[in-house]
């Protein structure tokens, strides 16, 4: 009897505490929201920008950047740069929403990272390869009007670059201790200079390259029987570092896709007579974003 008469006289909850205890009941998951999304908003997605020396990465940085190519010196060191995405450039994570969506006129922020082309300083990009962290996808630049047949050094120089950073990206997953396949890693091979006469188009583009990492395959492979290798252990280096499939067969861009390695060639230009044109360089861009 005592303890129903103690609970006679307890406080009768008031509009205040109420009020109060309704604030905290929706402020608390919010602020921890805000808090969660602070430390992880702060990381935004990286494009790897790599290629030869001379292709035009760096003027493409300061487009991108800027609006506008402007005049630039041969790269030493890497560099990162933040840019914007256009607005009503279509991007993947919007692909569900409507033209009408006022998110589409919320600008998307990434960085680009610019990596010195010389051979001997593109340590750079494969260490960033390496460590991929926040990196989104890889957009490898050549000079289009480099790989025709009266300029084959180019040809050849652009696909041993190309096919160091392919193989790199291929023993990610070769090399991987997890059941799970590595996350797919998008390469867009950027073929500038598309204004010049002798500018090669996409295809011929992707043709030119893929014939140039064959020969190096067979030339590699030939290296190593020079070298003494017995054919036991060649076989066994050559599933490790042999890019795409194994044996006689002509390299291709799309035996790549086994190891979520998606690549793609787009043509364009960042200067000419009629000024720059890299719309589907930016469309590619907010294709993985």
């Amino acid at each position: 009897m005592a303890w129903t008469n103690s609970l006679s006289f307890m406080p009768e909850p008031t509009p205040v505490l109420i009020l109060i205890s309704v604030l905290l009941v929706v402020s608390i998951p919010l602020l921890l929201h805000l808090i969660i999304y602070s430390t992880t908003s702060d990381t935004l997605p990286t494009i790897l920008l790599i290629g030869p020396s001379g292709a035009g990465k760096t003027a493409l940085v300061t487009l991108l950047e800027r609006g506008r190519p402007t005049a630039t010196r041969t790269s030493q060191t890497p560099h990162t740069v933040e840019v914007s995405l256009p607005v009503k450039t279509p991007v993947a994570s919007s692909r569900f929403r409507s033209p009408n969506d006022p998110t589409w006129e919320v600008t998307k922020k990434l960085l680009i990272q610019d990596t010195p082309g010389h051979g001997k300083l593109r340590h750079y990009a494969m260490d960033s390869i390496s460590k991929p962290q926040s990196l989104q996808g890889i957009i490898f630049v050549v000079d289009a009007a480099d790989l025709s047949s009266e300029a084959r050094e180019g040809a050849r120089q652009a696909a041993e670059y190309l096919h160091d950073v392919l193989l790199q990206l291929q023993k990610r997953a070769t090399n991987s201790k997890s059941s799970r396949a590595p996350k797919e890693m998008p390469v867009l091979i950027a073929a500038n200079k598309l204004d010049l006469f002798t500018a090669l188009p996409a295809p011929l583009v992707k043709s030119t390259l893929e014939s140039e990492i064959t020969k190096l395959r067979k030339s590699l492979s030939a290296g190593l029987l020079d070298s003494g290798v017995g054919a036991k252990d060649l076989d066994v280096t050559e599933e490790h570092d042999w890019l795409g499939e194994v044996g006689d067969g002509p390299f291709e861009f799309s035996q790549l896709q086994e190891f979520n390695v998606q690549v793609k060639i787009l043509a364009g230009n960042v200067t000419g007579v009629d000024g720059s044109d890299v719309k589907q360089w930016w469309n590619w861009i907010g294709s993985i974003l």
